[in-house]
């Protein structure tokens, strides 16, 4: 591999591979796709170096079992671990992904030493923190790929509402990943309207809720996994933005300390994301409704690192 940027990702499973696809198009640099199934990498990443030549992108991409070809990373997408099943919550997964999550952290970690983490793996909070308390790494360059995906859902359903360009259409959500994830639609605009001024409340609050099921509607639809498409473009958007210090606000999972009166946690905010990873949190200020969800938000995060003792 040669002066090109180099990324990383773990986990060769649908979020992954789909994931060094999006990568690859975009041309962001070399992919290395690393997973512990044998020949899956391999097999993956060979199959899309063959796409090269008819879409027209230069990289290496590789495919591997370990994580020596991983060294000097400018950025590392974790997405091991495993899927939700129908009838799972994310907290099931809990201990096991924190498990892997760490193993995967150890190793990168060892070889890239100045890496970005961007992390995937559910439940997605909790394992931010892991990653942070394992890499030893500071705040700005761990990193939870979360609202973005929340958000592009809830565009989509706007979008569609409002027979618009999904481009026209910006929208908000903050907390955790997941079932008390905060949306807000007073900051959601379509053209630079706030969408309260285009729909009915009825119409909003529906969206809103669909929004906040939107992992599990598709695990439903799916029935043998989960979304793929939408997170693993959402991880690439958040390392485009970093690799071409392009300082986009996006909603991630960042580490707070005492921002939005929350101390210690991941929890989902805007954040400015550029060469150094996580540049800037944007505080803006809530309505007492909009806080209060925040922090029960912000609570049920804690209750799993409760659990994990971190």
């Amino acid at each position: 591999m040669g002066a090109r940027k180099k990324i990383t990702v773990v986990g060769a499973g649908n979020v992954g591979a789909t994931a060094a696809h999006w990568l690859a198009a975009k041309e962001l640099g070399d992919v290395v796709l690393v997973d512990i199934v044998e020949g899956v990498p391999q097999g993956k990443a060979l199959d899309l170096a063959q796409a090269a030549p008819v879409e027209g992108f230069d990289v290496h991409m590789i495919g591997a079992n370990n994580y020596d070809q991983t060294d000097n990373s400018d950025v590392v997408i974790i997405t091991a671990g495993l899927a939700r099943k129908p009838g799972m919550s994310r907290d099931d997964l809990l201990k096991t992904n924190a498990d892997i999550v760490s193993k995967v952290v150890d190793e990168v970690v060892r070889r890239s030493s100045n890496t970005i983490l961007i992390i995937v793996s559910n439940p997605l909070d909790a394992m931010c923190q892991v990653a942070l308390r394992r890499s030893g790494f500071p705040k700005h360059r761990v990193i939870g790929m979360a609202g973005v995906l929340d958000s592009a859902r809830m565009r989509c359903f706007l979008a569609e509402a409002l027979d618009v360009s999904v481009e026209n259409v910006t929208a908000f959500v903050l907390g955790g990943h997941g079932d008390t994830m905060v949306p807000l639609p007073r900051y959601s605009t379509c053209a630079g309207i706030p969408i309260t001024e285009l729909l009915p409340k009825e119409k909003i609050d529906a969206i809103v809720k669909r929004t906040a099921g939107g992992g599990a509607e598709i695990v439903s639809l799916l029935k043998t996994g989960s979304a793929y498409y939408a997170p693993s473009a959402a991880a690439v958007e958040m390392t485009e933005s970093i690799l071409k210090d392009k300082k986009k606000i996006l909603p991630c999972a960042a580490y707070l300390e005492g921002e939005y009166g929350i101390n210690g946690l991941y929890v989902g905010v805007p954040c400015k994301l550029g060469a150094r990873g996580l540049e800037q949190i944007i505080e803006i200020n809530l309505t007492a409704e909009e806080r209060i969800a925040l922090h029960k938000s912000a609570s049920a995060v804690q209750e799993l690192v409760d659990v994990l003792g971190i």
